[in-house]
């Protein structure tokens, strides 16, 4: 225990004197209450190690106190530690060293949501839907999702055992893989939806971002020279690195365009980023495609385009993420990932909300919101995210589709269809219009769910009863409750087209991976048919951009 001490006290005085190490000669007040304050801490991590009525775990104990910290702050400062730099590396450069598949918590259970193609797990001959009973003789049942993915990871040419139950299979079947480098494509798909329209998608902001999404327009460009329009996608896209951000900005704008600038607190770090070559096509009628997962990198690159009138914004309001995160070595081949910055845009504004509940950004009303001007003179809104030009609302939040979604009903039944067809020639063969196939299974599954009135119901009638004229309601209770099970009933079949869309790419992801996927949600996307009908039109196309 004394060396336990010891050891305290040196951490103490490291720290204490690392942070005499910055220029705080200016602020001596704010220097004494930084080193007096870790004193404090290393004393009470000490005396709760030593003298805590139950046996604590040191590093625990520790990484709680650094999250709880990091937490009050923003939801993007992170402690990143030395078992968790490969999920770090996978979100900056696009690969990490693993098995090569996505998985997900299902109940107490850990279960293969997607094996990316070419994979060790797809190699393997892992499938959505299979549930990881144990890995290396380990059982994962009622294990968190992220402990499990970090078992998973590990040195190229290493060995992991899985012990999987298969669905439609009595027997579990034990699988032996071969980790391996996994590098995910942040272009899966590229190719033409009309004669005249191109389809570029970019899923995240890894390393060569720009480079891809140049590659597939330029080939979209050699082989269909009646290209006139591009509608490029960045729905479900959470960002990633900035100077990619700029890099695929560049791909329609021309070269020394001015396109985000960062400020902080440390001017020196304070930085302008321009476009640095020329374009692929900086004429060509564009359509971003954005939602509410649109964020960060993603916001920049909308924005931008925005800003300049250099593309028409079709979707929903973006996430609302303007800040900047750089990460910094903190020992033991540790890092933490900390906000310096805000990003600014070409018109000057700054995207990001202000405030947040439960680790998502509190909606910002238009009208707290402050007026810039794109270059033409069209008016935009700070804060809050990048609103679309075009805005196709998609209230799928409170309805029957987010209680599928949360429930896996719309999975498991793809899980299902599968079983009965173990192959699907092309994409093209994929045509699920059975509907009533699909309501039987959600009878057979029980399934339920709760809207937000039922949520608030419930309160209402806890309040009543807490006040003693619960009786006195129950009539009027019972006659709410009626009314929003008739609306639920209803909205399996207000909501038929949306939910036989999403079987559909679910379906067509099973055979065909996550191209597969996005290629079948082509076909019946609103927002897609939105923006080819939009970059048919040249006259409305350009009233949009013109003040």
């Amino acid at each position: 225990m004394k060396f336990f001490t010891k050891k305290i006290k040196i951490l103490a005085i490291v720290l204490i004197g690392g942070f005499a190490s910055y220029n705080f000669v200016a602020d001596n007040d704010k220097f004494f209450e930084i080193s007096k304050n870790i004193e404090i801490f290393a004393n009470l991590y000490k005396e709760l190690n030593t003298y805590y009525v139950d046996e604590v775990e040191p590093a625990s104990l520790m990484r709680i106190g650094l999250d709880a910290m990091l937490e009050s702050l923003d939801p993007y400062t992170n402690y990143i530690s030395e078992s968790e730099i490969e999920g770090f590396r996978y979100m900056t450069e696009g690969k990490y060293n693993g098995i090569g598949a996505m998985i997900k918590s299902a109940g107490d259970n850990i279960m293969i949501a997607e094996p990316y193609e070419d994979s060790p797990a797809d190699k393997a001959g892992l499938k959505a839907g299979d549930v990881i009973i144990a890995v290396d003789g380990k059982v994962t049942t009622g294990k968190k999702r992220e402990d499990v993915n970090e078992i998973l990871k590990g040195y190229p040419g290493t060995e992991v055992v899985l012990t999987i139950q298969r669905p439609g299979e009595s027997k579990d079947k034990k699988i032996t893989l071969v980790r391996d480098e996994v590098k995910v494509p942040n272009v899966p798909y590229s190719g033409m939806v009309s004669d005249e329209v191109g389809y570029v998608a970019l899923t995240t902001f890894t390393r060569a971002a720009g480079k891809n999404v140049a590659d597939a327009l330029q080939k979209l460009k050699e082989e269909n020279p009646s290209m006139n329009g591009i509608i490029f996608d960045l729905r479900g896209n959470g960002g990633g690195l900035l100077t990619e951000a700029v890099n695929v900005s560049n791909v329609f704008v021309p070269k020394g365009e001015m396109i985000v600038s960062t400020m902080g607190k440390v001017k020196e770090w304070d930085r302008s980023f321009k476009t640095l070559n020329a374009p692929v096509d900086e004429d060509i009628k564009l359509a971003v495609l954005i939602d509410k997962n649109s964020a960060s990198a993603s916001e920049i690159v909308s924005g931008v385009l925005q800003d300049l009138d250099r593309g028409v914004l079709i979707g929903q309001r973006s996430y609302g993420k303007g800040l900047v995160q750089n990460t910094r070595d903190v020992g033991y081949n540790s890092k933490v990932k900390l906000t310096t910055a805000k990003y600014y845009i070409p018109s000057g504004r700054c995207i990001q909300g202000v405030s947040y509940k439960d680790g998502e950004p509190v909606d910002i009303p238009d009208s707290e919101r402050t007026a810039f001007k794109t270059r033409n003179g069209r008016k935009v809104l700070d804060g809050g995210g990048v609103k679309p030009d075009i805005n196709l609302d998609k209230n799928w939040d409170d309805s029957v589709i987010k209680g599928l979604l949360d429930k896996d009903m719309i999975f498991n039944f793809a899980t299902q269809f599968v079983l009965k067809n173990p192959t699907m020639a092309s994409i093209d063969d994929v045509n699920f219009d059975d509907y009533n196939s699909f309501l039987t299974f959600l009878e057979k599954e029980n399934f339920t769910y709760e809207t937000k009135s039922e949520k608030e119901l419930k309160k209402l009638k806890k309040t009543a009863k807490e006040e003693k004229i619960d009786s006195k309601l129950n009539i009027d209770f019972k006659s709410i409750e009626d009314k929003i099970a008739a609306v639920k009933k209803e909205e399996l079949t207000s909501y038929k087209d949306d939910i036989l869309n999403l079987i559909e790419k679910e379906i067509a992801g099973r055979y065909f991976y996550k191209k597969g996927k996005l290629q079948m949600g082509l076909k019946n996307d609103k927002e897609i048919k939105e923006a080819v009908a939009l970059l048919g039109n040249d006259s409305k196309y350009k009233s949009i951009l013109k003040n």
